[in-house]
């Protein structure tokens, strides 16, 4: 049996199956639909890679559509992680109801998306050093606006509920909310995530400057 150095906390890791020209889309033209999946596959590999190298907690690869196809078939096979399908809705809607299904699990649940290379491990163990630690809630905001990463203690549906998504107010929005409800929410460094290709170039650039160990 895995022991966790968190057990009462869940990663929950939010992929789209990398089917082309429905994934990495502001990748082109500058890269084809297939490269812009493969792209997708490869920075997924990457967060697995990374999350589930030490045994910090259990881990979740939510899935959408649904988590029949291949590409998440052969990571299930890969990595120590459990499958599950994103519900329908908005993606504050889909977040809600991962995280209150983590929560009702296993006390707090984390999730983060599987296209930000800027997260560490240092960073991950400051979010679950966060959630384990007496505050309400983590979060990471992005370059963009955005937010890449979010921890909950508690379901708290308002926090999610009408954004304006993947726009540049949705941190601040979210940043407010947190605060008319009066969470302790801890706030991690500054990251940024591969959306457009200049962000691929950067992407491409760290990856040229991490050594093989």
């Amino acid at each position: 049996m895995q022991h966790y150095r968190y057990p009462h906390t869940v990663i929950q890791i939010f992929c789209k199956a990398p089917i082309a020209g429905q994934v990495k889309t502001r990748l082109q033209p500058q890269l084809s639909a297939l490269q812009a999946a493969a792209v997708h596959e490869q920075l997924t590999q990457d967060t697995l890679a990374f999350v589930t190298a030490d045994a910090y907690c259990p881990v979740q690869l939510w899935c959408s559509p649904t988590p029949e196809h291949a590409f998440f078939s052969d990571l299930v096979q890969q990595y120590p992680i459990e499958l599950h399908t994103q519900c329908n809705g908005d993606l504050g809607q889909r977040m809600h109801f991962a995280l209150s299904a983590g929560i009702a699990q296993f006390g707090s649940a984390l999730v983060i998306g599987c296209d930000c290379p800027s997260l560490t491990a240092e960073h991950l163990m400051q979010a679950l050093d966060a959630l384990n630690t007496g505050n309400d809630a983590v979060i990471a905001p992005t370059e963009d606006g955005g937010y890449c990463l979010i921890g909950l203690k508690q379901a708290h549906p308002e926090v999610f509920d009408a954004l304006p998504w993947s726009t540049p107010e949705l941190m601040t929005l979210t940043r407010a909310r947190m605060q008319s409800l009066q969470l302790n929410c801890v706030e991690l460094p500054l990251q940024w995530d591969v959306d457009t290709y200049v962000d691929y170039l950067r992407y491409c650039a760290l990856q040229q400057t991490i050594k093989p160990d």
